[in-house]
Order: C-alpha cells, then sequence, then structure tokens
C-alpha cells in the first residue's frame, strides 16, 4: 500500500521540521513548502491525501492559499487542516467557507495533530 502524502505549509522551519517528523513516523510522506506562493508551485498534478497550511505567512496567506488551490480541480476536495495561533471565529468561518475541513491550534502536541491527520486523509 502506498504511504498517504501531504502538503505541510508554514513559513516556520521549526514548525514544518517537528510536523514532518511526526507525519513521517506515523508511516506519511511529507512535501514542504515555505509559504502559499510555494505551495501553489507544488500543487503540480501530485496526489496529495491532506494539505496542512499556517493561516499567517508572507507572500501568500494560508486562506489565500486554499482559496487558489481549490480552484485547480486536481485539488478541489483534498482536505484541508489549518494550523493557527488565532481563535477567532470570523477566521474560521472563512475557512470553511472555502473548504477547510479542520483547525488546530499552536502550539499544539503532535498526537494532537495526528488524530486530527488520521480523521482527515482520504484514502
Amino acid at each position: 500500500m502506498n504511504a498517504k502524502t501531504i502538503l505541510i505549509v508554514d513559513d516556520s522551519f521549526s514548525l514544518r521540521q517537528t510536523i514532518s517528523i511526526a507525519l513521517k513516523a506515523a508511516g506519511y510522506e511529507v512535501v514542504e513548502a515555505v509559504d502559499g506562493r510555494d505551495a501553489l508551485n507544488k500543487l503540480d498534478g501530485r496526489k496529495y491525501n491532506l494539505i496542512i497550511s499556517d493561516v499567517n505567512m508572507p507572500n501568500l496567506d494560508g486562506l489565500s492559499f486554499v482559496r487558489e488551490a481549490k480552484q485547480n480541480p486536481s485539488y478541489k476536495f483534498t482536505p484541508v487542516l489549518m494550523l493557527t495561533t488565532e481563535s477567532g471565529d470570523a477566521r474560521k468561518q472563512e475557512g470553511k467557507a472555502i473548504g477547510v475541513r479542520a483547525w488546530v491550534h499552536k502550539p499544539f502536541l503532535p498526537p494532537v495533530l495526528l488524530d486530527a491527520v488520521a480523521k482527515l486523509v482520504t484514502p
């Protein structure tokens, strides 16, 4: 069985590393992007079973990235999990409207993230 592939989008190297280590240890393949622009470039036809994105990033923020990613027919139905330090409902409503399926607040414990990932990863 092929490993599920997850795209991680976050401008923090240390956070990408933490997420990547946790996901790889759980058996997932990982592709990393440093911001929304970089992530759009990585939406090159590869199958992603889940996208994990930060909200606040330079160049292209998480919600703008998701909005653009969902315009691509190949990724229209790819589940998205947002990582955020924000707890405001307005951003969550905006995210939900564009297809964000779940939110995990920073700082988080890897088991919490992995539990959310397991519920969202598409077959």
